[in-house]
């Protein structure tokens, strides 16, 4: 495929983070330099730092859609994919705005999206403060490992040199071919409104659709903050942490759906969700302390076939 004959948009969902969003736009700006037809949406939910004047000022070009603050993550990107596809690109690129990028890292994507009929392509996150890195690639499905294991101990060094297959793509930077939606419509905003990217590319996969990664395709993210245990936010807080909050990292409503409907199928879900539970009382839980001591096994292993 030519790169001048391809169409894609990108779309960002943002809320009160003025500098980093221009700061991602700014990075994201390059790309205008390639032969590639791109464009950018940017669905600000209800900012009140003045990050859409600021971006009508500075990134004229730039489309803009507002929001009430009550779209959240998922719903503000299924906003901005609805509006993305009026457009009848080839491809739509979701994009978190704590992203800087490498200046060839849509070429990249876009010439892997190209090698296969039906393929979800996603780049390679590193941190901005530890640049080889890696953050939240390719976390691999083991049922009794109680769901989906994220690797923390991977580097730009450990990772395969090409695209590799992999179980789920999480939604920092994700090239999909806008096929993709039409075939399997967008994320659930209902049951996951701050997680959808959890559940979205495994159904994916299960239709049908190959996830790769590229490793050529860098980009740098701001470091998540670790979650405050529960231990340290007493009883009234652990409670709500737990059975009331859908978007904490504790939320047993998050984990429940994102466990089940993003997994194989509903029975290694349903499985592997009382396992989760089952280690964490345990204290043998892979995304606690536990976990970052046991060594992880190498990275080619996510796929069946290093393509």
């Amino acid at each position: 495929m030519n790169p001048s004959d391809i169409k894609i948009v990108a779309v960002i969902p943002v809320h009160n983070r003025r500098t980093t969003t221009l700061q991602c736009l700014r990075s994201l700006s390059r790309c205008l330099r390639s032969r590639i037809d791109f464009s950018v949406i940017v669905v600000d939910d209800g900012s009140t730092d003045g990050t859409s004047t600021a971006i009508s000022q500075h990134f004229p070009d730039v489309e803009v859609i507002k929001g009430d603050g009550s779209l959240f993550f998922t719903a503000g990107m299924n906003l901005g994919i609805k509006r993305a596809l009026q457009y009848e690109p080839d491809f739509i690129l979701t994009i978190n705005d704590d992203s800087v990028f490498s200046e060839d890292f849509l070429v990249n994507l876009v010439k892997t999206a190209s090698c296969y009929s039906r393929a979800i392509v996603g780049a390679l996150l590193l941190l901005w403060d530890q640049p080889h890195r890696v953050f939240q690639v390719a976390p691999r499905w083991e049922t009794l490992s109680g769901g989906f294991r994220h690797f923390r101990q991977q580097t730009i060094w450990t990772v395969p040199a090409k695209e590799w297959e992999v179980d789920l793509i999480v939604g920092n930077c994700v090239l999909f071919p806008a096929a993709a939606f039409k075939e399997c419509g967008l994320m659930n905003e209902k049951l996951l409104p701050q997680y959808g990217d959890a559940e979205f590319t495994p159904r994916l996969k299960r239709a049908g659709w190959k996830l790769l990664i590229e490793p050529r395709a860098r980009v740098f993210c701001q470091p998540n903050e670790p979650p405050r245990r529960l231990s340290e936010i007493g009883i009234r807080g652990a409670f709500h942490a737990l059975f009331i909050s859908e978007f904490g990292p504790h939320s047993i409503k998050r984990r429940f759906f994102a466990t089940v409907l993003g997994a194989p199928n509903r029975v290694q879900g349903l499985a592997a969700f009382f396992i989760f539970y089952l280690r964490w009382i345990l204290r043998i839980n892979l995304e606690g302390p536990y976990g970052s001591k046991k060594k992880e096994p190498d990275i080619k292993c996510l796929s069946d076939s290093h393509l």
